[in-house]
């Protein structure tokens, strides 16, 4: 007998390996059994949807999206929730960017904008994440007449605290040394997955999350079950209920059975 659960996966370092840019066909296989079982499949992301380009493979499996960190949930064209940076702390954060000359992404609600003038956006997320779509980013003036969702800009994690401390309106969740993610208050990925459980009808205690990283911290506690890879960060082990193995060594499968969802 399985389990049926809403199932919630972060992508980088969780659905994805970090070596190889691919889900491994372990995954793609417990997924598919899960799905078949009765469960539900979901996405939960820092990435705008703009780059969530790396998921062809269980693309005909998902059943909803929370990205840039919960600040915008969809399933299929239904919005299920938007909650953009207020603008004072945009303005404080593109501002703080030009003036000590680091990068920035700025996620808005239609499109994205990239400052880039030390080269760390494409050296991380082009060479590392191998991220596609950026190239289509949008000129900054006219991303910033949108909500925008995200911000994220590429200093060291000692720079945070002064930077957030001017972003009063704000949360930050870190995921990769180099860079973190800023959404408004109350956008975060484990209010995303208390969204989702409102609009599909389902139980929050009913719910597994997966993660790796710092913002996935949010979902882990929430969700009723939250699994650490076992590639993710000590702090997120920390606080998780259960460590399977790393994404490259069939962590979603094991997991996945371990809790009979699927055999």
């Amino acid at each position: 007998m399985t389990e049926r659960y809403a199932l919630f996966f972060d992508i980088d370092g969780t659905l994805v390996s970090f070596k190889t840019h691919e889900i491994p066909s372990s995954t793609v296989l417990a997924l598919t059994q899960a799905k078949e079982n009765g469960s539900r499949v979901y996405i939960a992301t820092g990435r705008p949807p703009m780059i969530i380009t790396n998921l062809g493979v269980i693309e005909h499996l998902i059943d909803g999206y929370i990205t840039t960190n919960g600040a915008l949930c969809y399933i299929g064209n239904k919005l299920v929730c938007c909650q953009p940076i207020p603008k004072q702390d945009v303005v404080t954060c593109v501002e703080d960017a030009k003036k000590k000359g680091y990068s920035l992404i700025v996620v808005g609600r239609k499109d994205v904008a990239v400052l880039d003038p030390t080269g760390d956006v494409d050296r991380i997320f082009r060479q590392m994440l191998a991220v596609k779509n950026l190239s289509k980013a949008s000129p900054l003036e006219d991303v910033l007449q949108q909500d925008i969702l995200q911000l994220t800009p590429f200093f060291p994690a000692s720079y945070e605290p002064e930077l957030m401390a001017r972003m009063p309106l704000c949360v930050s969740g870190r995921w990769h040394p180099e860079f973190t993610d800023i959404t408004a208050n109350g956008a975060d990925k484990g209010k995303g997955i208390i969204a989702m459980a409102c609009h599909e009808g389902f139980d929050p205690s009913r719910t597994i999350a997966f993660g790796d990283g710092g913002n996935d911290t949010s979902m882990i506690l929430q969700a009723g079950i939250g699994i650490a890879m076992g590639n993710a960060i000590n702090e997120l082990k920390q606080q998780a209920d259960y460590v399977t193995t790393s994404v490259d060594e069939d962590g979603i499968l094991y997991a996945l059975r371990h809790f009979r969802v699927i055999q």
